[in-house]
């Protein structure tokens, strides 16, 4: 199952959109002075204004922690000064971008990693970001709406979250904020919508956005949860209370490039089924010999990644690579094996298209779902 985070007293809310401009940061903005007339201790911890001077005015009244200057290459950056927040201690801190990357030469890579230590130390964090950072829909956004997102969230840190809201806007509002010089300025504005800010490609992330947002629900409601019945000693995979068997899914890890894609889709269906998720890469004498170093460090990226996204890693050497993940996949009551289906331009020993087949003769008791990159040919 997904690990938990380290016990922490903090609570987080996330207001979730679609895109720049659908009011994310002016609602964070308004809970904060909300909250400050409550008599609630709250500051301002980082706040990007994006030139938007409704937005802008809404920080007036509230304690803004000046920012981290980092010099990088020559250049002077600057970041949320997590340190100053955390010695201030309020009660509730708003953080603009979470899925934001950290200059180089910060304390931590990653903006949400930072949100962790405050929530660590006790401080409820108010935070925002779109959905196409969600890691698991990456492949889903490039495909159905042409964008290509670097900046992600880890899958666990987004459903560990204490409350996740929706910000909606229609994208006909959207694009008349952008038109109006709302949401940029109008050279920027016009170039936007040229390019990411296009209607259907805002119709699908808004689309993208109300499932994950139903999904978000479903977990924090308890529909999903599922309750083990323990059966020791049987060699039966665990059952729910209500007697079908949970899933458990295996990923086998290989050098291909494609395998990242392969990761987050078993990640993602482990997460709305609720199961266990290994990943598993497989060595035998002649795979160890026949790869490249390149290839090597493809296959150690890869099990890093997965490890990342919360997922249980193993490294198997053994002579029958077949036989040996389906062996391992029993051990584990594994129900469910995701396999890439190999590229021409792959010739390794196990990516060749008979070692699928022949997993999918050993793993009879099993479903075997071959995942192929979209678009790529049979």
């Amino acid at each position: 199952m997904t690990e938990l985070l380290p016990p922490h007293d903090g609570r987080l809310k996330i207001y979730l959109g679609y895109a720049a401009g659908v009011g994310k940061t002016y609602q964070m903005l308004l809970e904060l002075r909300d909250l400050k007339r409550q008599g609630v201790d709250v500051v301002v911890g980082y706040f990007e204004p994006h030139g938007r001077q409704a937005t802008i005015a809404l920080t007036e009244g509230l304690e803004v922690i000046p920012r981290k200057k980092i010099e990088y290459r020559g250049t002077q950056f600057e970041e949320m000064d997590t340190d100053a927040i955390l010695l201030r201690l309020p009660h509730t801190c708003g953080v603009d971008e979470f899925p934001h990357t950290n200059v180089p030469g910060s304390a931590r890579a990653k903006r949400w990693e930072d949100v962790q230590v405050l929530l660590t130390a006790g401080i409820n964090v108010i935070t925002t970001m779109n959905v196409q950072h969600i890691e698991s829909l990456n492949d889903s956004v490039r495909r159905l709406a042409g964008v290509r997102v670097r900046e992600t969230i880890p899958d666990w840190v987004v459903q560990q979250a204490d409350e996740v809201v929706m910000i909606d806007l229609p994208p006909e509002a959207l694009l008349n904020r952008l038109r109006r010089g709302v949401v940029y300025p109008s050279e920027k504005a016009q170039q936007a919508m040229e390019n990411f800010f296009k209607e259907p490609t805002l119709r699908v992330l808004r689309e993208l956005t109300l499932r994950q947002a139903a999904h978000e629900v479903e977990i924090r409601s308890g529909l999903m949860e599922e309750e083990l019945v323990a059966r020791p000693q049987t060699g039966f995979p665990p059952v729910r209370r209500d007697g079908q068997p949970q899933d458990r899914i295996l990923i086998l890890v290989t050098p291909d490039p494609s395998t990242d894609m392969l990761i987050r889709r078993g990640r993602r269906m482990a997460d709305f089924l609720k199961a266990d998720c290994f990943a598993v890469a497989i060595l035998n004498d002649h795979d160890r010999k026949g790869l490249s170093p390149e290839q090597r460090g493809a296959l150690e990226k890869h099990l890093r990644y997965a490890n990342a996204l919360h997922i249980e890693t193993h490294k198997l050497k053994c002579k029958d690579t077949a036989r040996c993940l389906v062996e391992f996949a029993r051990s584990r009551q594994i129900t469910q094996i995701f396999l890439l289906r190999p590229q021409r331009r792959f010739a390794q020993r196990f990516l060749e298209r008979d070692l699928v087949q022949e997993i999918v003769r050993e793993a009879r008791d099993m479903q075997v779902t071959i995942v192929a990159e979209r678009g790529q040919p049979s």
